[in-house]
């Protein structure tokens, strides 16, 4: 199998929104329930977000994740 890298880009919004959902995953699932090589990919995107995303150390962190996704809505709405 090719170490080919696969770059995907993400607004800054739809990082957030896509970390909080990986990080809300840890919290949910047993370890029955994933495949460990889908359960690597996922810590480690979850861990290069975490690396990225300032906002999720700020103290409105529910505030701006709601707000990251409101946009993210309003921005699609009418593309669904």
């Amino acid at each position: 199998m090719s170490n080919e890298v696969v770059t995907v880009t993400l607004s800054r919004d739809e990082a957030l929104v896509f970390f909080e959902w990986l990080a809300s995953r840890d919290n949910e699932q047993s370890p029955s329930d994933s495949v460990p090589a889908e359960e690597l990919v996922f810590w480690h995107i979850e861990a290069k977000l975490e690396k990225s995303l300032t906002e999720i150390f700020d103290p409105n962190y529910t505030r701006l994740l709601k707000l990251a996704r409101n946009a993210i809505v309003e921005r699609h709405r009418g593309s669904l």
